[in-house]
């Protein structure tokens, strides 16, 4: 299977934050600015950025990356205006304590293969926990989880997981959760979603049982759906454990 390009477009500055802590080798990173873009010489701002999005190669991974705000959303939309056609267009947008699955599909997600969302649920669970601190834990944790779904993609270490199981579960407008975990509240609504892929990582002293165990707690919950599963060992694990998970449903 052929490597694909990615780019990274963080806007606003929770996207920013979450963009310029990827460290995948190989992808490209840029940071939109809504405040270059709200000042009065913005159409030489707006010029730039069309001007950049347009000469994306052919077949990038295009993923916009920012929090649910109007301003965001007018960047978007001079982004995906000015990319070419064949250009895979993905979002992860922000939404704290909304989730976005539940909910009627927003008119502007028709621009996107699929619209990934975070509510910051597991980052929200203290009461007492500021926003600013869920966005700041929550930007390590999706910038991690991006570096990670793109480095299994390119090596492809994942068992059964390649570039083609991916477009078959993005294509068709969807809605999504994407994310790596350590632990897992199987308590939370993993059975809303239709599709997905999930990777389950172990170190090489992690016990097999455990493996198994954590696999057959997914295939309970999801055991109607159109699940793509892999477990491998990752040889830079010890005794953890990571969940890569990808799911996806129609709005």
């Amino acid at each position: 299977m052929r490597s694909f390009a990615h780019l990274f477009v963080g806007i606003g500055n929770a996207g920013a934050r979450i963009v310029n802590g990827i460290t995948a080798d190989g992808v490209v990173k840029v940071t939109v600015n809504p405040a270059y873009y709200l000042l009065p010489n913005s159409d030489r701002y707006e010029e730039r950025l069309r001007r950049f999005f347009s000469r994306l190669p052919e077949n990038t991974f295009l993923w916009l990356i920012f929090e649910d705000k109007e301003v965001n959303h007018e960047l978007r939309e001079i982004i995906i205006d000015s990319a070419p056609g064949d250009t895979i267009k993905l979002a992860y947008v922000l939404t704290p304590g909304k989730e976005l699955a539940v909910g009627k599909k927003p008119p502007w997600a028709k621009d996107f293969e699929t619209v990934f969302y975070d509510s910051l649920w597991d980052f929200l669970t203290d009461e007492k926990a500021s926003l600013s601190a869920a966005f700041e834990e929550a930007s390590r944790s999706i910038a991690d989880m991006f570096s990670r779904l793109h480095y299994y993609l390119e090596t492809q270490m994942l068992v059964n997981i390649d570039y083609a199981d991916l477009f078959n579960m993005i294509r068709g407008g969807n809605v999504g959760i994407l994310r790596t975990l350590r632990k897992v509240d199987f308590g939370w609504h993993w059975g809303i979603w239709d599709r997905g892929l999930v990777g389950i990582l172990v170190g090489k002293d992690f016990p097999l049982k455990d493996a198994h165990g954590i696999l057959k707690r997914f295939q309970d919950i999801l055991a109607e759906k159109d699940i793509i599963w892999g477990v491998v060992m990752d040889e830079n694990l010890t005794r953890e454990v990571e969940i890569l998970a990808l799911l996806v449903k129609g709005w």
